[in-house]
């Protein structure tokens, strides 16, 4: 659009909208259906062409400046339909309303009632496989993403079924390695590109987005809780630590993005050249050299993009090091290169916040400071947290947007979502009341505002919907780069259940699988945020109640135990004795035994009998 030519056309036919897919999801899906509707493929940027009421009638993904490939330029497009408006608008109109009633139709989809069955679930981690890419990892050709929601349900079912594959126990860890060795992974400053312009994970496209980090962070986590591989776990904590240094708001709010490129050249500011790593790391260079596939030539551009071309045992033998020794030469190489890095003109940040991304960032922070035992961590998800529950809830109404003091008028079903399951993990972290009662008024809110009577939820509001003129209340169903609202919702209603044992958050929960029910096992990695939720709910919640004082050893080594392994069927609450009043329904009416701190672990909150022992307590966990 900054071509003045075409600017001139589009001013002079059209009045043009441009808009932020990221305040506005429910604009981008409407639309993003349509186009897909009429070419069979979707895509960024998008153009669509509206009537003025909205509807639309024809639209595409990249239209070149010139005519190539069989397709005509942008200019000729626009006149062309500008032409088609003045002389054909009756076909216009037909074809507006076909598409409008089309995709009205599609929108309109009540619940089958069917529940995601056990069997569906068992079934998916194969159908996943079916198209997993052996050779270079991940999911998918070029452009190609990272599939954290798949990977995530992938390790759950390494853990919750009994003589799992080998290809189903190998694959996650394998997309997981891959990702990391590639370049892909800012291996200097951690954290990682949007995507791979390439199938093997090499040339990244530079830009860094907040979900992703929060995603990929979390499943390194874990790949790290099931393993004990302290590469995972290193991955993880990189990549927090730099969202913590590069995407954080003081008010405590996390940003969007960072973009591709500074300079105005993309990769810029990632990119080496091998006399610039030679002055940088002296002689530590020969040692990463070796480990990077350095060359006078570069891999890209006569630069080099950063990946690990030998693995930590060949690179430490070649040096006649001990791995640990080779490992901590290169970390003190990517301290140097960090430093160096940070003299160069950085690229743009979005500094917009939006709930919905920072929900899932503290669901990652919140996890990963009880995992990993970190406070730096949990006070990063406590101000978030406070955050998101102040400055993104005036008036006591969530919304979507914050930037620089400024608060946008709308909210979507994926920001309370989000925001819930944040709020439930960051309670399981710090054990304060706070967050569960607001973890469960966000929820209330959610079914008020949202909820289909058909099943399943609205992206959008009631009120939004009243007052809009957009052809349809969309309902997003499936995963894109980010989980699904509605899978987000399910599983956020699963995990209150738990806690509170109120049946009409479950019975929610179970209408909307419905929607997707006839889908999952076809298009498994397209619902797998589905799958993994209603995984949580088919394998038997373990509900566990601590109760004691917070800051005695005892309860400590308690709660450690449940901490102590990835167990993503198991929810935890605990509080000081006497009980205090506005807690989860979980630890109602609990007592001490023999006068200790005590735990109890139920299912549906039919309870075995209280112990003190961490080895008792193990022994129910596990059994």
């Amino acid at each position: 659009f900054e071509n003045e030519e075409i600017a001139a056309i589009m001013n002079e036919h059209f009045i043009n909208i441009k808009v932020d897919r990221e305040e506005r999801p429910d604009i981008d899906s409407i639309y993003m259906k349509a186009i897909v509707a009429l070419t069979r493929q979707g895509g960024w940027p998008m153009s669509v062409f509206l009537t003025p009421d909205l509807r639309p009638f024809y639209g595409g993904t990249y239209f070149p400046p010139q005519p190539r490939y069989q397709m005509p330029s942008f200019p000729q497009l626009l006149l062309g339909i500008a032409a088609s408006w003045q002389d054909d608008r009756e076909n216009i109109d037909l074809a507006g309303t076909q598409l409008t009633a089309q995709l009205q139709t599609e929108a309109s989809m009540a619940s089958s009632g069917k529940r995601i069955s056990v069997e569906q679930v068992e079934k998916s981690p194969e159908r996943m496989l079916e198209t997993y890419d052996w050779e270079n990892g991940g999911w998918g050709a070029a452009p190609k993403f990272p599939q954290a929601m798949a990977i995530e349900f992938l390790l759950r079912k390494e853990l919750t079924t009994e003589n799992t594959e080998k290809n189903i126990a190998d694959a996650p860890f394998h997309a997981l390695d891959a990702m990391a060795r590639g370049g892909i992974y800012d291996v200097v400053g951690g954290g990682f590109a949007r995507y791979s312009t390439d199938a093997n994970w090499f040339l990244p496209h530079f830009e860094k987005m907040a979900y992703d980090e929060a995603l990929l962070a979390r499943a390194y986590l874990h790949a790290w809780q099931i393993t004990g591989k302290p590469h995972y776990r290193q991955v993880c904590e990189e990549t927090l630590n730099f969202v913590a240094r590069e995407m954080r708001d003081e008010q405590g709010g996390f940003y969007s993005s960072l973009d591709a490129d500074s300079e105005g050249v993309e990769g810029k500011f990632y990119v080496w050249t091998k006399k610039e790593l030679e002055e940088t790391l002296k002689d530590d260079y020969t040692l990463f050299e070796a480990a990077y596939g350095i060359s006078a030539n570069g891999n890209w551009e006569g630069k080099t993009v950063l990946q690990r071309t030998v693995d930590d045992q060949i690179l430490a033998a070649q040096f006649a090091l001990d791995p640990e020794d080779a490992l901590a030469k290169l970390a003190k190489c990517h301290k140097k290169l960090l430093i160096a890095r940070g003299k160069r003109i950085r690229p743009g940040t979005d500094d917009k916040v939006l709930t919905e991304w920072n929900g899932l960032m503290l669901i990652a922070y919140a996890e990963a400071a009880r995992v990993l035992d970190n406070e730096c961590y949990l006070e990063i998800a406590q101000k978030n947290a406070n955050f998101l529950l102040t400055a993104l809830r005036p008036r006591g109404e969530l919304r979507r947007t914050w930037r620089k003091g400024k608060v946008g008028r709308e909210v979507f079903l994926a920001d309370y979502a989000a925001l819930i399951l944040g709020l439930i993990e960051l309670y399981q972290t710090d054990f304060s009341n706070r967050w569960f009662t607001a973890a469960q008024e966000l929820a209330d809110e959610m079914i008020e505002k949202f909820s289909d009577p058909g099943g399943g939820f609205y992206d959008t509001t009631k009120d939004a919907a009243k007052s809009s003129n957009l052809p349809l209340r969309p309902k997003e169903l499936q995963d894109n780069a980010i989980p699904s609202g509605n899978a987000l919702a399910v599983e956020a209603l699963l995990k209150i259940d738990a806690f509170t044992g109120k049946s009409e958050y479950r019975q929610l929960a179970e209408r909307a699988q419905g929607l997707v029910s006839d889908f999952v096992t076809m298009y498994p990695t397209a619902f797998a945020q589905w799958l993994s939720g209603v995984d949580f709910a088919l394998h038997h919640i373990k509900q566990v109640a601590i109760i004691g004082d917070l800051d005695d050893n005892e309860t400590q080594m308690l709660i450690t135990e449940v901490r102590s392994k990835y167990r993503p069927d198991v929810v935890i609450a605990a509080t000081p004795y006497p009980i205090p009043e506005n807690i989860p329904a979980l630890l109602d009416n609990r007592t001490l035994k023999n006068n200790l701190p005590t735990a109890y672990v139920c299912e549906g909150f039919a309870c075995k009998l209280p112990v003190n022992s961490v080895e008792e307590l193990r022994e129910q966990l596990d059994h």
